[in-house]
């Protein structure tokens, strides 16, 4: 089969567009269900009240019924007397009020004389304590309107206003097949090349989130008749099919040709990074897309595309996600050719927003995970410069972010740590936490970035650690460290060492694949300093350039074969099974602006890592020791 080329490159409106008008009218059906059961439902008609609540005048306090005339003229120096059967009724809270009576004087107004007689102390006013007819709801009042997405208050309207049945837009049952040869189910024994299918789990998940019903079938192989006879399949049970992966130009890439023969293709290809190689369709006016099967861009596609035909089944417009103005924090470049999505951390430092990119990839999943929002470089831009102020749209709330510790600096596996305590002890409070290197957290104490920032920055003259460092770039501010904790660096090995491996100078004798940190990190220049300490020579060492941001990253590399040795923490080296030879020992503190201290998240962060909860947690990891941990240097 010839390889398939994209058919265009689309601006992402105009696609949408040319897509709805190729599909209208969008059929959308209808179903009548109980009141009860109809919550994140969407009506299809107004619904206006049978009867109006209450539907009798009724007591809204506990106490006794009778005529307002009769009280006037009682105050506290002049009681009125009242006679059950004569004067009043006992009511309680509810109870319908006889047509004779205009008011309820509550029971702790009341001063009992005797058996059947009370008196009053001040007088009462007409239809006081009385809920009239029609109080809450009025019959034939508007209760909701139509396309009104259903919540839970709405349903006490609805009951109150004797309404038990709506009419509701049906669900649309949204066919999601996922395709590849290489696909396994998640729970299976791995090989190496295969890949564990989660795309179509979230894209079920969204579905749900969105208001269809979602029908997952089982993974397909990379064949032109399978895959067609599943398309087809899906067609005649389901709204709207979603096909994952196989949308790109491989040579086994055959979603697109699958629509084409089964029905029609209108687009191939949308100007937006991730996710251009998307195809909009149909099959017997079912609309059918193809998806890309790298996570981030298939995330973008069902954001942007996928959601809104959901939500039109449904009688729904999309809601206008809630945006901010932040500080770019590092310059952003992108292409000409796309509208591109830049996943960013967001956090709120010294009053104002600030906005740092994450991970580009279109597979990398933690991005999204650890994204607070999106920034969207229109086409046709080039990027923008640190300290540009821009639009970011949010994944999670203004008071959310308002109320996160951010910290931006060295990587240790205790920051992880910390993040849990720190939310399960606060849960108004989270950490947010990006792994930049020392220096890079230094730089963003100086940017007015973060609100703390991790480093552990050897001195080359003296052998100190961090104070140097903050004199020297952070001099023109009042600046603290809070101390952390004393760890011990080395070279992770394989389990049981098989290469014997025992210095640094092994790694250059026996010619040992090496994975290093990165450039300004306190890792990095721990490494540099004992490379010159015995005279090595960082050429030498096979793989000195090849970068990891996290020392489990280090790890993660050395326990897959794919380095001999890195240098990074013991407790990195327990975490992935792996052994360890020590070089030294280094301190790993907490910076952060002396004003900074009489915030409220920082004692709070304080407390948690002088915590015993928190000192137990580095003991089960080993290689720290917390003698100092939470005592604060004014530099």
């Amino acid at each position: 089969m010839a390889q398939e080329v994209f058919l265009s490159n689309m601006d992402l409106n105009e696609a949408i567009n040319l897509y709805y008008n190729k599909l209208l009218p969008i059929k959308s059906e209808v179903e009548t269900v109980v009141t009860w059961d109809c919550a994140g439902r969407v009506s299809y008609s107004p619904i206006f009240a049978k009867i109006s609540s209450p539907f009798y005048n009724s007591s809204a306090m506990d106490g006794i019924a009778t005529i307002s005339t009769k009280t006037y003229g009682a105050t506290d120096r002049s009681h009125i007397e009242l006679q059950e059967g004569m004067d009043y009724l006992v009511v309680d809270t509810g109870d319908p009020i006889p047509k004779e009576y205009d008011c309820v004087i509550m029971v702790e107004d009341l001063i009992n004389v005797e058996s059947g007689k009370v008196a009053i102390y001040k007088s009462a006013i007409p239809w006081q304590n009385i809920r009239t007819i029609g109080e809450d709801i009025v019959q034939t009042q508007l209760i909701i309107p139509s396309k009104h997405l259903i919540r839970p208050v709405d349903i006490a309207s609805i009951i109150a206003g004797g309404v038990n049945e709506v009419q509701v837009y049906k669900r649309p049952v949204v066919g999601i097949i996922p395709t590849g040869t290489e696909m396994v189910e998640p729970g299976g024994e791995l090989v190496v090349g295969d890949i564990i299918e989660f795309n179509s789990r979230v894209f079920s998940a969204q579905v749900k989130e969105w208001g269809g019903i979602p029908l997952r079938f089982d993974i397909v192989k990379d064949d032109y008749l399978l895959i067609k006879d599943t398309v087809k399949s899906a067609v005649e049970k389901c709204d709207i099919v979603l096909v994952s992966a196989g949308s790109s130009a491989g040579r086994e890439d055959f979603t697109c040709k699958v629509i084409e023969e089964l029905g029609e293709v209108y687009v191939h290809g949308v100007a937006i990074k991730p996710g251009k190689p998307v195809i909009l369709g149909s099959i017997d006016r079912v609309p059918v897309i193809g998806i890309p099967g790298f996570p981030v861009s298939a995330y973008f596609v069902m954001e942007n595309i996928c959601k809104k035909i959901v939500h039109t089944y449904q009688g729904l417009n999309n809601e206008v996600q809630s945006t901010v103005e932040a500080t770019l924090t590092r310059r952003t470049m992108s292409t000409l050719k796309y509208l591109e999505f830049v996943r960013v951390k967001i956090g709120f430092v010294s009053g104002k927003y600030i906005a740092t990119p994450i991970g580009r990839g279109a597979g990398t999943t933690m991005s999204l995970v650890r994204a607070d929002g999106v920034l969207e470089i229109p086409q046709n831009v080039e990027g923008y410069e640190v300290g540009t102020k821009v639009n970011v749209k949010l994944l999670r709330s203004q008071e959310e972010i308002k109320n996160t510790l951010v910290c931006i600096g060295s990587h240790d596996p205790i920051i992880d740590i910390a993040s849990n305590l720190f939310h399960i002890k606060n849960s108004n409070y989270f950490l947010s936490s990006a792994h930049v290197g020392s220096m890079g957290g230094v730089m963003s104490l100086k940017g007015s970035e973060t609100h703390i920032a991790p480093i552990h920055l050897l001195d080359m003259e003296d052998g100190s650690y961090n104070i140097s460092y903050i004199k020297k770039y952070l001099g023109d501010k009042p600046m603290a460290l809070i101390k952390g904790v004393k760890r011990i660096q080395g070279i992770i090995v394989p389990k049981g060492n098989p290469l014997d491996i025992k210095s640094l100078t092994d790694i250059v004798a026996q010619g040992r694949k090496f994975v290093n940190r990165q450039r300004g990190s306190g890792t990095r220049l721990f490494l540099d300093y004992n490379l010159k300490k015995f005279d090595i020579n960082p050429k030498d060492i096979i793989g000195y350039e090849r970068e990891e941001f996290t020392h489990i990253a280090v790890a993660a590399v050395v326990a897959a074969g794919d380095a001999d040795c890195g240098l990074g923490v013991y407790s990195a080296a327990e975490l992935m099974g792996l052994d360890f030879i020590t070089l030294g020992h280094e301190e790993y503190d907490f910076a952060v602006p002396l004003p900074f201290l009489d915030m409220d998240m920082i004692s709070e962060f304080i407390k948690v890592i002088k915590n015993d909860d928190f000192k137990r947690e580095l003991h089960k990891l080993g290689g720290y020791d917390y003698s100092e941990i939470g005592e604060i240097i004014v530099i």
